[in-house]
This record gives C-alpha cells, sequence and structure tokens, in this order.
C-alpha cells in the first residue's frame, strides 16, 4: 500500500511530539567545483542514530490506538532494532530485538542501552525473521517488520515531506535501498509533490538483491551479502516491494566496499559528518559520476551514523582521491 497524503500528515503531527525535522543543509565542499547543487538531509540527527525512529514511532504507536500490545519483536542488523527500542521505551513496553551474531557493536549497545533485550541468531537469508515471527507468536508480541508493515514506509515518507518544505523543486534524490521501506515512502511523497524528480536507488554491489530484482522487474534473490554496509544488506525481496520500486525508483546504482570507505571519508572531512557505510552509499553514488547531476539541484539521504571505530579510522586514514 502506497503511503497516501492523508497518513503522511497524521505521520507528520504524529511524530512531531517525540522527533524533531532534521535539518537539510547545503553541501559546503562536495560539488563544490561543479555548478550542481547538493544538499545533505541529515537523517543522522535523529534520536537512535539513524532515519529509522520515524518508522517505528509510527507503526508501533498506530497499532496502540487499535489494540493492546503486550510487547514488540523486531529482526535487524541494528538500526531498525534500536529504533524499536526507542519506540517501545516511549511506549513503555517490553522490547526483543534478533540480531544476526557478531552485529556492528555501536549498533548493539544502543539497543541495550534502549533497554531492550537482544537475542543473537546465527544469519542465513530467513534466519531473523523467522525467529523474530516464532517469538512473536509464543509470546503474543507485536512484530513490527520494516520490509512488510505498510505503516512504516508512512513514516519513512515523512522524509520527503520535509525535504520539499524547503526545496520545491529538487532534479534527483538519491536514496539507500535496504528493505526499500525508506524509499518507497521517500518516492511516494516526492512524486506526489513533484512528479518530474528522479529517484535514484543504492545498493551495495556485494548486496544487490533489490537492484537486479528491479532491472529484471522479477524477485531475485543472492544467497549472501557480504557488505560492509549492514544496513543495506537484504536476501530475498519481496514482490511487493519490488513491484513498488519498479514503479517509483527511476534507476539504481551500485556502489562497491571501496566506494563507501571513500564516501565516509569524503563527508568527514569535506562536510564534518559522521556516517556508516549505508549512510554514505548515497555520496558514494554521486561521486562516481558528478557530471550527470551538472546545473541540477541534488538530495543525498546521510541516513545513518553508527559506524564501528575500526572502520571509521579506516575510513579517516584513507589518502584523498585525486
Amino acid at each position: 500500500m502506497r503511503p497516501t497524503s492523508e497518513q503522511i500528515n497524521d505521520a507528520r503531527e504524529l511524530l512531531r511530539a517525540f522527533l524533531r525535522p532534521t535539518r537539510l543543509v547545503r553541501a559546503n565542499r562536495i560539488g563544490r567545483d561543479t555548478d550542481t547543487e547538493i544538499y545533505l538531509k541529515l537523517e543522522t540527527e535523529l534520536p537512535t542514530g539513524s532515519f529509522k525512529p520515524r518508522g517505528a514511532l509510527y507503526a508501533l504507536m498506530k497499532n496502540l490506538e487499535q489494540r493492546s500490545i503486550k510487547g514488540v519483536v523486531a529482526a535487524s542488523t541494528g538500526n531498525h532494532g534500536a529504533a524499536v527500542a526507542y519506540a517501545a521505551q516511549i511506549a513503555k513496553l517490553p522490547a526483543t530485538i534478533f540480531l544476526p551474531e557478531s552485529p556492528n557493536p555501536i549498533k548493539r549497545a544502543r539497543i541495550v542501552a534502549l533497554g531492550a533485550n537482544v537475542i543473537e541468531v546465527e544469519w542465513n537469508p530467513e534466519s531473523l525473521g523467522i525467529a523474530a515471527a516464532t517469538f512473536a507468536r509464543e509470546h503474543d508480541y507485536y512484530f513490527l517488520n520494516d520490509a512488510e508493515d505498510d505503516l512504516v514506509s508512512v513514516g519513512t515518507a515523512t522524509i520527503a515531506a520535509e525535504v520539499f518544505d524547503e526545496l520545491r523543486t529538487p532534479d534527483f534524490l538519491i536514496v539507500p535501498m535496504g528493505d526499500t521501506a525508506l524509499i518507497r515512502g521517500v518516492a511516494a511523497e516526492a512524486k506526489r509533490r513533484h512528479p518530474a524528480v528522479r529517484i535514484i536507488g543504492v545498493q551495495a554491489q556485494q548486496a544487490p538483491a533489490y537492484a537486479r530484482s528491479w532491472q529484471e522487474d522479477r524477485v531475485i534473490t543472492t544467497e549472501t551479502c557480504d557488505t560492509i554496509a549492514d544496513g543495506l544488506a537484504t536476501f530475498m525481496p519481496t514482490e511487493s516491494n519490488v513491484r513498488e520500486i519498479r514503479e517509483l525508483v527511476d534507476d539504481v546504482r551500485l556502489v562497491s566496499e571501496d566506494e563507501m570507505i571513500h564516501g565516509i571519508r569524503t563527508l568527514l572531512f569535506e562536510e564534518h559528518l559522521v556516517a556508516e557505510p549505508a549512510g554514505a552509499a548515497t555520496t558514494a553514488a554521486y561521486l562516481q559520476n558528478p557530471t550527470a547531476y551538472s546545473g541540477r539541484t541534488v538530495v543525498l539521504l546521510v541516513t545513518g551514523s553508527n559506524i564501528p571505530d575500526q572502520l571509521l579510522s579506516e575510513a579517516a586514514n584513507l589518502p584523498p582521491r585525486t
């Protein structure tokens, strides 16, 4: 189900009680040698360091309006889990988050600090979702599944609403594409506000399931998704999500591990911003071919800042690209 304008307005009103709109800032140095206007949407400013609380809060609070909930459970590589833990803390509900073994330590620590129970399971294409769904049935918990819960994409659509409040007619929105809840919500509202805007999705080269599905207009799964961008690590697209991105997304770019690390470095030294690999993926995609956006207005979504210390150090110590 594509978010409606009424739902998005409702989400903005509901989220206003918990979250401030994030800043949309003109890039100081990225694109400085071109005639392109680059803007950065700083979702890293939200309480858990990523865009995810928008969808988690809206989905949980709307469900609480309809029924009583004993607790909430989520399957996540980290950021969605932290967002669900944050939403559950606000709602005064217990939360259990299923993570892959040896998860991002920054994200795991956030989840624990927010009072949620963490269960790590061996990761394969189905393990996290099955474990969370089983737990939800056994404990009568609400399974807040960000890949399939329509209310999550209503929450993410508020990002586009905030962008278009400030920039009426941007030419491009470049958006990370993991489980697609983000890009489906953003693209739906962006296209409603300005049908000519082009939506560019970005996936990790080593986790290309949705990119390949978008290209071939059918569900394509991958056996592995071995990428530093845990926020983009998806194996198994759903048919409905593929159908939606085929209708809403104009192009999809794949970025390498090296390009994401250089994207992290660029944001750190050029813009003084900390981003995790998924959060820097849009910068990496732009840097692949800056001349493609010449004379245009481009918005890059910087969606998360929860980067392990070792990876941030690695990016910081790279020599600049010439």
